[in-house]
Formats: structure tokens, C-alpha cells, sequence
């Protein structure tokens, strides 16, 4: 029964039919279109990364058919992991994937300048890298800096234009004092300036709040003519309802996961965003009937790779605290578990915030995510603060890898800089000397590599690389 808030008596029904089209009335008349992050941010939210390529490819022919306006099926953990621990070729994945994915475009995570490695590489080896994954079948490149520091995304973005593919450019939601709304409206025009072809707004941690999904969307679509992707995970509970209100703001795409590789520190189930949309000016028109045999396949997949299963697979709002996103999250609790000291958790979520104050509040994105987390992690073990410093964290605070959103700390700049001619203004990948010939030069006298594509993976990951392609062409 639909109720009155003034009096309790029941409203007539055409009344509260009336009040129901008034709330969808407001939806711009345009179907949302769908991504699916499975294989990706599902998979490495979720699984850590590990579902073998064989798995992937059995279910991706009905995967193909339902009709997404892409699948994010590379990039971000899962080129390293692949290397690191499949023993999986990721570019021979790649082309896998296109060869069964006739009617889907194909999406990678690209991490600007550091590609999918955790350093700035070269612009030469930048260029070549989105050259070799557009010949083996990437369509979308999804680009961001970990900073949102632009400029670190020039040489990819000029790269994926060169190589005629789509490029759109990802802005890290995060909160904190500094960040705003208009910081991402900044960023968003100083993207559209580079040529790339949409914007993608990105909260990893699944913080945003529904006003803020409004808010935010609705500012960027009213300063950027371009087309609008959101990518929220669920790990605050809120990402469905922040999903309806990007939506009802002017979104063009949402990105989701199916059902039984949703929720938690992943991405909100895409049956459950088409369902919320049926009946309304934004209803993706997609079928819900196709999803019931990929969920049994998942369901199958979800209890060969249990043992990898992060323990964060339902609401987590200490995350509005915190601000751990997913990806990080399940990797702090696999090391403190390798550490045997997966008691110590909850000090690091403490430590965490501490350090990314220190650290001017960088979005916890990859490579930061990492850096914050391992300073965190190693300043509770260790029982001191700053006692030992990442090299990584060292080159951040002297502008290694870009502007930090905010200034850091002076007690950590005093522990860090002893000279500031060390201090770093200009793009630092414009100070990284060419690598491309003389480290694939390296990699074929080696005997490592029989293409350009071994010889990209020896120069992203050069000691994990060498084992790998020993075994790939049985020498080890």
C-alpha cells in the first residue's frame, strides 16, 4: 500500500502511480548501457586475480551475446599475475578473448605512465605497449594516473589515438579535505584538452555517497560534452543506489559484475542494475534470462578458486572510514596473513589513514594503494613510524610520480628530502630516457624473446618475466 506522509490513509492508485512516473520522469529519455568488469575488477576484487584464462574463455561466447557496450578483460593486476603466478601468457590471453568476443568491445585498465607495471616507464616503451595491445585486440583503453595528474596520461592517450582506438580517461574518486567536486570537473577538461573520447568517474573504495554520484555527474555532464562512464564498488553498500542517481544525472554507462562475482569489494550485480532500470527511460533492454547459465558457470568457477576468496564479501562501511578499496583491501589481508599477523588489520586501517594524510591524500589507487598500504603496514610491525621508507614512497614525496594532490607532511619531506634540487616539477616521465630497443636488444640476446610482445613483458617485469619465459618456451 503507498501511503501519505501527512495523514494515514491510503493514497488512491492513480495517485501513487502518478508519484512513481514522476521519479522516473526525471531520468533523461536514453538507454544506459552496461560494462561488464568481470574478468577484471571482479575477478581481481574478489579472487586476487587468479582465474586461469581457460576458465574465462569456456563462458565468454554467452558472455558476448548479452549484449554489453564492452568487457573489461585486461589490464590493471591481471598482466602481472598471469607472469607471476599462472604461468598464463596475458598477451596470448588478449588475443584469446578477442577471437571469441565477435559482438563485444574489449576494455583494458591502463595505468598512464605506469602502464600496468608500478613505475613510470619511458614514453617509447608507453607508445609501444599500447601499439603491441591494439594489434592484439584491445578496442577501449582506460587510462587514468593514479594522482589524476594528467599529464601523466599524455603519452598513452596520444598513443591510443595514434594506434585508432578509444581511449577514456578515468578520474579517481576519493574524499578528503582537498578533494572536490570541482577538482574533478579540473581534471575532467584538462582530459578533454588531450583529445580522449569519454570520462569515466571511478570510486574504488565505494565511498560515494548517492547525492555525491548526483552532484558529481551531474557537473561533469554539464562541463564535459562527452559521454559518461561510473564505475562504483560495493563495498560501502551504497553503490546501486549511487548507480540510480548517476543515472538519473545524465550517466551513459555503469559498470558491473554478474551476480555471482558481485558485492562485496567488487561491483554491484549487473541483473540487479538492469532490474532497477526495467520500466524506466533508462532501461538497457538487455535480457536477464541470458544471465541464469554465466551465474551457474561462476558458481562453478567461485568454488575452484575459493581458497582465494577475500573474506570482504559483504558490506563493509568502515570503509567511509578507512577508505581501503577493494583490490587493496584483499591484498593487505593476504600479506598479513603471509606475515602471520592478519590480527594487526584493524591497526593498519588506522596507520593507512595517517600515512595518506602524510602524503598529501592520494587516491589509494596503484600504485599508491600500495605504497600507503606497505608504509602502513610496515610502520605497525616494525612498532615505528618512518623508521624505514620505501624507496617508492621516498621518490613520491620528490615528485616522482607526479603532483600529490596535497602537500605532504613536513616531518616526512624532512625524512625524505635533503636537497631540493631533488625535487621533481616537471612530467617525470619527460626525464626517463628511451628503454624500448636497448631492453628488447637485452631480452632476444637472452634468448627470452621470440617476439615483441616477450620483449614488452621482460622490460614491465624483468626478474618475474625471465622465469616466465623460460618456461613459455621450455627452458626452465
Amino acid at each position: 500500500m503507498f501511503w501519505s506522509k501527512k495523514k494515514e490513509t491510503p493514497v488512491p492508485a492513480a495517485e501513487a502511480k502518478a508519484a512513481v512516473a514522476d521519479i522516473t520522469a526525471e531520468f533523461p529519455k536514453k538507454k544506459v548501457k552496461i560494462c561488464s568488469s568481470d574478468f577484471r575488477d571482479g575477478q581481481q576484487s574478489l579472487f586476487a586475480t587468479r582465474f586461469e584464462t581457460d576458465d574465462m574463455v569456456r563462458i565468454l561466447p554467452n558472455m558476448d551475446k548479452v549484449g554489453f557496450e564492452a568487457m573489461e578483460v585486461w589490464g590493471g593486476a591481471t598482466f602481472d599475475v598471469c607472469i607471476r603466478y599462472l604461468n598464463n601468457d596475458p598477451w596470448e590471453r588478449l588475443r584469446r578473448f578477442k577471437e571469441v568476443m565477435k559482438n563485444t568491445k574489449t576494455t583494458m585498465l591502463l595505468r598512464g605512465q605506469n602502464l600496468i607495471g608500478y613505475r613510470q616507464y619511458p614514453d617509447d616503451v608507453v607508445e609501444k605497449f599500447v601499439e603491441l595491445a591494439a594489434k592484439n585486440g584491445m578496442d577501449i583503453f582506460n587510462v587514468f594516473d593514479g594522482l589524476n595528474d594528467a599529464r601523466n596520461c599524455e603519452t598513452a592517450i596520444r598513443a591510443v589515438k595514434k594506434a585508432g582506438k578509444e581511449c577514456c580517461a578515468s578520474i579517481l574518486y576519493t574524499v578528503s579535505p582537498i578533494h572536490n567536486t570541482e577538482k574533478l570537473v579540473e581534471t575532467a577538461r584538462a582530459y578533454q584538452k588531450l583529445g580522449v573520447d569519454s570520462i569515466m568517474l571511478v570510486d574504488m573504495a565505494g565511498q560515494m555517497t548517492p547525492r555525491e554520484a548526483y552532484v558529481n555527474t551531474k557537473a561533469l555532464k554539464d562541463a564535459i560534452p562527452l559521454p559518461l562512464w561510473i564505475n562504483c564498488h560495493a563495498t560501502g553498500g551504497m553503490a546501486l543506489t549511487a548507480y540510480w542517481e548517476a543515472i538519473r544525472a545524465g550517466a551513459d554507462v555503469v559498470n558491473g559484475c554478474v551476480s555471482n562475482l558481485s558485492g562485496g569489494t567488487s561491483l554491484p550485480a549487473i541483473e540487479a542494475i538492469i532490474a532497477m532500470l526495467q520500466g524506466t527511460p533508462a532501461d538497457t533492454g538487455l535480457d536477464l534470462d541470458k544471465f541464469e547459465y554465466i551465474n551457474q558457470y561462476i558458481g562453478v568457477m567461485r568454488e575452484k578458486y575459493r581458497k582465494y576468496l577475500s573474506q570482504f564479501t559483504g558490506v563493509n562501511v568502515s570503509v567511509l572510514k578507512h577508505q581501503v578499496p577493494g583490490g587493496m583491501l584483499s591484498n593487505l589481508e593476504s600479506q598479513l596473513k603471509q606475515m602471520h599477523a592478519i590480527s594487526r588489520l584493524d591497526e593498519v586501517f588506522e596507520e593507512v589513514q595517517v600515512v595518506r594524510k602524510d602524503m598529501g591524500y592520494p587516491p589509494l589507487a596503484t600504485p599508491f594503494s600500495q605504497m600507503v598500504g606497505t608504509q602502513a603496514t610496515v610502520n605497525v610491525l616494525t612498532g615505528k613510524r618512518y623508521g624505514t621508507i620505501a624507496k617508492e614512497v621516498k621518490d613520491y614525496v620528490k615528485g616522482g610520480y607526479g603532483i600529490t594532490p596535497g602537500p605532504c607532511s613536513e616531518e616526512l619531506k624532512k625524512l625524505v628530502i635533503t636537497d631540493e634540487k631533488e625535487v621533481i616539477t616537471v612530467r617525470p616521465g619527460s626525464l626517463l630516457a628511451p628503454e624500448w630497443e636497448k631492453l628488447k636488444k637485452e631480452a632476444y640476446d637472452k634468448g627470452l624473446a621470440k617476439c615483441d610482445e616477450d620483449a614488452m613483458t621482460y622490460i614491465l617485469f624483468p626478474q618475474v618475466a625471465e622465469e616466465f619465459l623460460k618456461k613459455k618456451y621450455g627452458r626452465a
